[in-house]
């Protein structure tokens, strides 16, 4: 599933690096602690979280994650979305909570990393 498909399941919208819309997602991951991210070791993942601050992005980046959703009707600050289009990581917002984004992931294929 690409990042594209993934913001339609969610219903989503992308506010950053959206010419990487086409990018394969095989992996998602859900946490709002930061210090949980950093052990993620796979490739192709999306991050699904409520946080929605500069240390989200700066930690996806060190943890080679392309993709975060920000869950339940919070939004990316400017200073956010310029870093992930800086790191080419793409940005959804989603009303929908962690909870139920991640379910719809597993249902469509989106394997968990734990």
């Amino acid at each position: 599933m690409n990042i594209e498909s993934i913001a339609i399941l969610v219903e989503g919208t992308l506010v950053s690096s959206i010419e990487r819309r086409k990018t394969p997602i095989i992996h998602a991951f859900s946490s709002d602690l930061m210090s949980d991210v950093l052990t993620v070791d796979a490739e192709h993942t999306v991050l699904i979280t409520g946080l929605a601050n500069l240390q989200t992005i700066r930690t996806a980046e060190m943890s080679d994650i392309n993709c975060i959703i920000i869950a339940r009707n919070k939004k990316a600050t400017v200073e956010m979305i310029a870093l992930a289009n800086q790191s080419n990581i793409v940005i959804i917002e989603t009303v929908i909570s962690v909870f139920r984004a991640s379910g719809l992931l597993y249902q469509n294929g989106i394997k968990p990393l734990y």
